[in-house]
């Protein structure tokens, strides 16, 4: 590991490359590695997956709500108790017990998991096990942002704050944990053309847009589709209520709770909600930024068919 390039982290002093990948040495790496080498994927498996600050918590909650929505009673919702994070666990990361992930073989199919890995980083047996993604992106921009704000509430105390045109320029390096962004998004988009039946590509913006159509396109993929009666009674429109950010990020739980990742990483639950706007990098970044952060993203996006932001 001594011989792998570095790079300058958010969170951290430094990130490796890994894979093509950047990746945090005391915590993702070790996640990859470990799911690399001992990971048994199943058919039935689902797993939520998103470069960070894409809406991976809020996506969580709706798939687990979905999942499980014959399970619990909206009113008494484990959601309104423990919040998204302990929902399903994430897979890439803090997941090891005693370095091992034997435990998760435990858990009763279908299994929920989430993960900022990129597909590359998945061994191929994952891949073959029929298991299922669904993945989420958003303009990256607000990525951009909405990162920088977060690792900064994460960033080691000895540390100098991490300043916005660090960010930026690490940003548009892809030097940024589990970047560069575009390949990562590209990779999950190219996939999803391929095996469409394995791979559900949402946009943050579309689900923001109109979110009951995306919930049961969610619902369908995941295999548990709403049925007429459920959409006359309103469910899908309860769920989304539920898990709404209004909703989630005022519950005493995401105010005042702390998730656990490891000994030595803990996250206040209010650091993973902080507007969940569209287009709040209007307020931070200067034209000559954005331009510059279009141009990247029409380069490595050319071709490919994909474009973020809103579908238009």
């Amino acid at each position: 590991m001594k011989t792998l390039p570095k790079g300058k982290a958010w969170r951290t002093e430094h990130v490796v490359q890994y894979q093509g990948f950047w990746l945090n040495i005391t915590s993702a790496l070790k996640g990859v590695l470990l799911v690399q080498d001992h990971f048994k994927a199943r058919a039935t498996d689902i797993i939520l997956s998103a470069f960070m600050k894409c809406g991976t918590t809020w996506l969580r909650s709706l798939m687990f709500a979905t999942a499980n929505r014959y399970r619990f009673d909206l009113s008494s919702h484990p959601l309104l108790k423990t919040g998204p994070h302990d929902c399903f666990p994430m897979l890439d990361t803090y997941i090891y017990q005693g370095d091992s992930i034997t435990h998760l073989e435990l858990l009763p199919s279908p299994r929920l998991f989430a993960s900022h890995m990129a597909l590359d980083l998945f061994p191929k047996s994952v891949l073959a096990s029929g298991c299922k993604f669904v993945y989420i992106c958003r303009d990256p921009k607000d990525v951009l942002i909405s990162k920088w704000h977060f690792m900064n509430k994460l960033r080691a105390k000895e540390l100098a704050p991490l300043t916005l045109p660090e960010a930026y320029e690490l940003f548009c390096q892809g030097v940024s944990e589990y970047g560069p962004f575009w390949d990562h998004v590209l990779g999950y988009w190219k996939a999803s053309l391929e095996s469409p039946d394995k791979i559900l590509f949402l946009k943050y913006e579309d689900m923001k847009r109109e979110p009951s159509v995306h919930l049961k396109r969610l619902a369908k993929f995941m295999g548990q589709p709403f049925s007429m009666e459920e959409e006359k009674k309103g469910l899908v429109e309860e769920i989304l209520k539920l898990c709404s950010f209004e909703n989630l990020s005022n519950l005493e739980v995401n105010k005042a709770g702390i998730q656990h990742f490891s000994d030595q990483i803990f996250v206040e639950n209010r650091h993973f909600f902080r507007k969940g706007q569209i287009g709040d990098w209007e307020n931070h970044l200067t034209e000559e930024m954005k331009d510059r952060i279009d141009r990247i993203t029409e380069q490595k996006l050319k071709g490919s068919g994909l474009t973020l932001g809103a579908t238009p």
